[in-house]
C-alpha cells in the first residue's frame, strides 16, 4: 500500500500573496520611521538638557534670600561651577518706602562660542530701609 498524501486544493492559501507583503512591509517601515523619529527627538532634548545655560534668575535667588539690598553696582564670576561667564548686578533705589530695582545682566560663552546673554529686573522690598519723609 502506498500512502501518498492527497494533494491538497487550498494549498496555494498557505502562502502570503504579494500585496500582503507589500501592505505588511508599508506597515514595519512607518513603524519603524515613527520609532526612529522618536528617538531623534528624545536625543535632541538630551542634548538641551546638558548644555551648561547660565541665567540670571540664581542671581535673583541668592539676593532675595540674603535679603541685603544696598545701592550701587557689584560684579562677579561664576568661579568653576560655570566657567567663562559673569555677572553685574545693579541696585537702585525705586521708591522712597524702601523697594528697590536690580538689574542683572549674565554675559558668558558656550560651549560652541556663541555669546549666552541673560538680562532680569526685580523689585525688592527692604522694610528697614524706609525713609520717613518730613522729620
Amino acid at each position: 500500500m502506498n500512502y501518498s498524501p492527497a494533494p491538497s486544493r487550498n494549498r496555494h492559501r498557505a502562502a502570503f500573496t504579494l500585496i500582503e507583503v507589500a501592505i505588511a512591509s508599508v506597515i514595519l517601515a512607518v513603524a519603524l520611521f515613527a520609532i526612529l523619529q522618536i528617538c531623534s527627538v528624545c536625543l535632541k532634548g538630551t542634548r538641551l538638557l546638558t548644555r551648561n545655560h547660565v541665567d540670571a534668575t540664581s542671581l535673583a535667588a541668592q539676593l532675595s534670600l540674603t535679603n541685603r539690598v544696598e545701592e550701587g553696582t557689584d560684579s562677579g564670576t561664576f568661579g568653576e561651577d560655570y566657567p567663562g561667564y559673569s555677572w553685574v548686578r545693579n541696585i537702585s533705589e525705586y521708591t522712597t518706602n524702601g523697594l528697590y530695582q536690580v538689574e542683572f545682566q549674565v554675559l558668558g560663552q558656550t560651549r560652541d562660542g556663541r555669546e549666552d546673554r541673560s538680562e532680569m529686573t526685580i523689585l525688592l522690598y527692604r522694610p528697614d530701609a524706609v525713609r520717613r519723609v518730613g522729620r
